[in-house]
């Protein structure tokens, strides 16, 4: 049932008694589907999303453009398998263009991001050269907008 996906998607906090209302279903039967969704791998975990600019925690993200030479019989999955298995990389696509991989990484400094690209993701066999891009602010993440839009006090310069 795709509309019981999206409803958990944009809320996973609702109970198995709130979407039975909302989906016109028993709530037996939403116990059941979300049981099956998770043993088939269709929900892979239930996330918070937290604006951390808003807490005392010190980080930064980093959106690291990779270029690969895929390997024969594997493709880039072996290498995209070797990256995300690292505890800084939050995630790792394939993707169209002048680069294979997006790797998004997270740090608690500029510098531990820049040590993580030169010592452990640079050297690995088959990558041929990385773009390393620092998300200076959130505005919308996953759906969600952060924070009221500001307002530019400099004006409109022509």
């Amino acid at each position: 049932m795709d509309q019981l996906l999206k409803v958990l998607e944009d809320n996973a906090t609702l109970t198995p008694e709130q979407l039975a209302i909302m989906l016109d279903k028993e709530v037996g039967d939403i116990r059941k589907m979300i049981s099956a969704y998770e043993a088939e791998g269709v929900i892979l975990g239930y996330k918070t999303i937290i604006d951390w600019d808003k807490t005392e925690r010190e980080y930064v993200t980093a959106m690291i453009e990779v270029k690969i030479t895929p390997q024969r019989d594997r493709g880039f999955d072996r290498i995209a398998e070797k990256i995300y298995n690292y505890p800084e990389v939050q995630s790792v696509y394939l993707m169209s263009g002048s680069y294979d991989l997006c790797v998004i990484i997270e740090g608690r400094t500029m510098k531990e991001v820049a040590f993580f690209v030169a010592q452990k993701l640079a050297p690995i066999e088959f990558v041929m050269s990385t773009a390393t891009h620092f998300v200076l602010r959130r505005y919308k993440d996953k759906g969600i907008v952060y924070g009221a839009p500001e307002i530019d006090e400099r004006g409109n310069c022509v």
